[in-house]
């Protein structure tokens, strides 16, 4: 923190030394660390059993990564055995597979050194400190150029699903797109990309998963995305197409609003450039936790033709008024018309060819 320069843990220990001997109630390493959060890039890479005090670190950590041999938790098999009379192995207990599963842990690799090729590559895209910006990358594919592969990889029909992946990989640096978190709220994909060279954060809902549908994990990890991507001055990109937060007595049961008032908070705080763009649907507040509502600290936002959005789809909406047939029809109308409406009275600040959607977010 006093030099300004990224802290990177590295775990393996049973956490705290029961040696017998009375400790003072000094400062703590934990708080140190808590201390840098925001301030430098805060990254941490399992590579055994961690347990305990040491293991608290991974939760503060902006970025964690686990190796195949790496396992996490808050006591160790013995101590679980003596608490609760369960026998349980380290891997089954906190292992990679518990530990992605569960949102704890970040990113997973074959072994250490992979691993640690994942923090270097993480720290590329970051500035030392949040006293500086990130650095300019060059390689060859930073200028302007036409994106028309969008026309053929994102459907017309709203109903159809496509991969955001291969559009993130089409319309960002090539090779650019370093994704965070990739197996945890799969319906949200958050990824480190260069845009011209310069690292953005970009938040992209996923048709492949839910329909992209805002779940309580997806929502919990775009809040904790987007406000590291806050501290270090990243720009994020919103790529919006998802039909809400995902409504159902499940989804209720993991607190989807307060995990989606998380996200909402976070984005709406964010002070970076924010750049969002509505592909093809957007409703309520799924439209809100990707910063589509004008006027919400944006830089600009943007919509393709014949975008639709609203409180809610005018199927459901119909279905909830009890409407009859003139008034769905109504309804549906007004859906398919919302992104002009929208343009007109500067919801949007422009409608964009999305062939174009490089050139204009550059």
């Amino acid at each position: 923190a006093r030099d300004r320069v990224p802290l990177v843990m590295i775990l393996e220990g049973a956490g705290f030394r029961a040696d017998g001997k009375a400790h003072a109630r000094t400062p703590t390493d934990l708080i140190a660390q808590a201390r840098c959060s925001g301030r430098v890039p805060l990254v941490t890479a399992v590579l055994g059993a961690s347990a305990g005090h040491g293991a608290l670190v991974a939760p503060m950590s902006d970025f964690t990564v686990i190796s195949k041999t790496g396992a996490i938790f808050t006591a160790g098999p013995p101590v679980v055995y003596e608490s609760l009379g369960e026998t349980v192995t380290k891997e089954n207990l906190g292992g990679p597979d518990v530990s992605i599963a569960s949102g704890l842990i970040h990113n997973a690799a074959p072994d250490d050194a992979a691993a640690l090729d994942l923090v270097r590559a993480y720290l590329s895209y970051f500035p030392s400190s949040a006293w500086s910006y990130p650095g300019e990358f060059t390689t060859g594919d930073e200028g302007p150029r036409s994106v028309p592969e969008l026309l053929d990889l994102v459907p017309r029909n709203g109903r159809r699903v496509y991969d955001m992946r291969k559009v993130i990989d089409v319309v960002f640096d090539a090779g650019s797109a370093f994704e965070i978190q990739p197996e945890f709220g799969r319906s949200l994909i958050t990824s480190l990309c260069r845009l011209g060279g310069h690292p953005v954060a970009v938040v992209a809902n996923q048709p492949l998963v839910l329909a992209g549908s805002i779940d309580a994990d997806a929502a919990d990890k775009g809040a904790h995305f987007i406000s590291v991507a806050d501290s270090f001055h990243l720009p994020i990109v919103f790529l919006s197409d998802n039909p809400g937060v995902l409504p159902g007595s499940a989804s209720e049961r993991q607190a989807i609003l307060r995990s989606g008032a998380r996200m909402y908070a976070a984005q709406t705080m964010a002070q970076v450039p924010k750049l969002e763009v509505t592909m093809r649907k957007a409703y309520g507040f799924g439209s809100m936790v990707m910063g589509m509502i004008g006027f919400d600290n944006q830089s600009a936002v943007f919509a393709f033709p014949g975008a639709t959005m609203g409180a809610m789809g005018a199927a459901a909406m119909s279905r909830s008024r009890g409407s009859d047939t003139d008034e769905a029809e109504l309804l549906r109308a007004m859906e398919v018309e919302a992104s002009y409406r929208s343009a007109r009275s500067f919801g949007f600040d422009e409608m964009i060819d999305p062939r174009e959607v490089r050139n204009v977010l550059l």
